[in-house]
């Protein structure tokens, strides 16, 4: 039983901003600018200068890759392809891995303005296979001694690279599958763990995973499942379930489908292969579209039916266009009035396309943390798209036509920091696509709730909700745009109590999710 006294950021539809919230068993039950009578003499806690506002939710991250990559290498921040070699010496000499897997290495970043290649990564680590994932998570570089384990199965897949050790597209997905079965699952379980923790310290107290990675019988989705449900502490996880096959999803009782992997329609920027309506600066590419669109349509049109709720990955605008007119077919075939679908990212979109998510109410779950990306710069976007670079994350053009975005990390490429994302989302590096503090902070709160339909129990500070709620350090309010990107974490509370830790058994937590009704 608490009386919060100061500035209660609420989040709801009506911007309001209290002075008083009292929160007693986990709920919330008074918000007001007059602290009633009986609750005078209740407990109290003075934010002071500080601001108490809805715990965040992160609606798209790939949380078991996140929490491997985590616990393991990264080099997103190093300048130099030395520096990402050393780094990986140093590595090497504290880490008992047989299996060396490393995150972040940007060509865009780095002084000598290309990848650190196969080569480079023999000379530091020749004895253990190495798996370096690009910064964008869609490509990697591996060593010779992982090259000549997977040589058969990936020699004839698009993207395959052996000169360079950089694999793209389809053979970075093999790889990927293959280095993601080279982990433990009671190792892969802790990391979760640990990742969890890791996310709360942002404030973090709803997390929308992509689930799918290429373990036998689909095992990492169970376990990230089971893991959610394992929490005790009150952290929310939602699986989404990367993959066409809708049985699957029907098999294990899951409401959601869809994400990245076996559910991206297009590639990514930094490997010039997001699928493009008109070829790259270059006058020779247009991307990559995985799927033709009839084969969207009617993965769209058999997910829908079956009343689960589709995510798909677009970035480019002609992976955009397909997406919107694949779900426009669908609701047509089978109308849903509450549906949520989504598209990923929705980077470049195409006014078709925003016709549609408005009028049929699609979902945009986007990363404001891709805005003026340190690892995908705005210079290299002019090189290879031209005048669409400006036209890229139309954060203010989605709110005025009443579209609901949420935000996600997209972790492991970029860190899932809420505050970093209100920071972008408000100093886009087109002044006219900001968003104001309101429709920041409502982005990555009651947003990112409603995209997983759990609005009405958390997402906003409203009588009757869960006591989800995060105490910052400052009033975002109360200081100058430019300044969001100071604001800090103080504490995260869930159902009213401070975030405690995840503890225990590895084995105990996920029996415990497994047994939950």
């Amino acid at each position: 039983m608490k009386v919060y006294h100061g500035a209660i950021i609420c989040c709801d539809s009506e911007n309001t901003v209290a002075e008083y919230l009292v929160e007693d068993a986990g709920k919330i039950i008074y918000v007001g600018n007059e602290l009633p009578v009986k609750f005078r003499d209740w407990k109290r806690v003075e934010l002071g200068d500080r601001a108490l506002i809805p715990s965040f939710a992160d609606t798209h991250i790939h949380f078991a890759s996140f929490a491997t990559f985590h616990a393991g290498l990264n080099v997103m921040e190093a300048r130099t392809n030395t520096e990402i070699l050393d780094m990986l010496r140093a590595y090497l000499t504290e880490t008992k891995e047989r299996f060396i897997i490393g995150f972040g290495a940007s060509p865009y970043f780095v002084a000598e303005g290309r990848l650190v290649s196969r080569e480079e990564l023999d000379s530091v680590c020749p004895d253990k296979p190495l798996f370096m994932v690009k910064y964008d998570g869609h490509a990697c570089v591996i060593n010779s001694m992982l090259l000549d384990k997977l040589r058969y199965k990936i020699a004839d897949l698009r993207g395959y690279h052996p000169d360079t050790g950089e694999m793209n597209q389809e053979a970075f997905f093999a790889v990927s599958d293959y280095v993601t079965n080279s982990v433990s699952p009671l190792k892969l379980i802790k990391n979760m763990q640990r990742a969890a923790d890791y996310m709360a310290s942002k404030g973090i107290g709803m997390i929308h995973t992509v689930s799918g990675v290429g373990f036998p019988g689909d095992l990492d989705v169970d376990m990230e499942r089971w893991v959610g449900e394992g929490l005790k502490n009150g952290m929310q996880l939602r699986v989404f379930f990367q993959t066409l096959d809708t049985q699957k999803v029907l098999k294990r009782k899951l409401p959601r489908i869809g994400g990245c992997f076996a559910a991206a329609l297009d590639g990514c920027f930094g490997s010039m292969d997001a699928a493009m309506l008109e070829p790259y600066s270059d006058g020779k590419s247009k991307g990559v579209l995985y799927y033709s669109d009839e084969e969207v349509t009617e993965f769209c049109k058999r997910a829908n039916r079956a009343g689960l709720q589709i995510e798909m990955h677009a970035i480019g605008d002609d992976a955009f266009q397909q997406a919107t007119q694949a779900l426009k077919a669908a609701l047509d075939d089978y109308p849903r009035e509450n549906h949520r679908h989504g598209i990923i990212h929705a980077c470049l979109p195409t006014a078709e396309g925003l016709d549609i998510c408005e009028k049929y109410h699609i979902v945009l779950p986007v990363q404001s943390a891709f805005i003026n990306w340190p690892q995908e710069p705005d210079s290299y976007l002019d090189s290879i798209l031209g005048e669409r670079s400006a036209r890229l994350n139309p954060l203010r053009d989605f709110m005025d036509r009443g579209i609901v975005i949420s935000a996600g990390s997209d972790a492991p490429c970029t860190d899932p920091d809420p505050i970093r994302w209100i920071y972008k989302a408000c100093n886009h590096s087109v002044p006219e696509q900001s968003l104001s503090v309101f429709e920041a902070l409502r982005m990555c709160t009651y947003n990112g709730y409603y995209a997983s339909f759990d609005e009405a129990e958390r997402g906003s500070l409203e009588k009757g909700k869960i006591a989800d709620m995060v105490i910052l350090s400052e009033n975002p309010y109360a200081i100058d745009k430019t300044r969001l990107g100071e604001l800090k974490v103080e504490q995260l509370l869930l159902s009213g109590e401070p975030y405690k830790k995840v503890a225990g058994s590895p084995i105990t937590h996920v029996l415990r999710g497994m047994l939950k009704k």
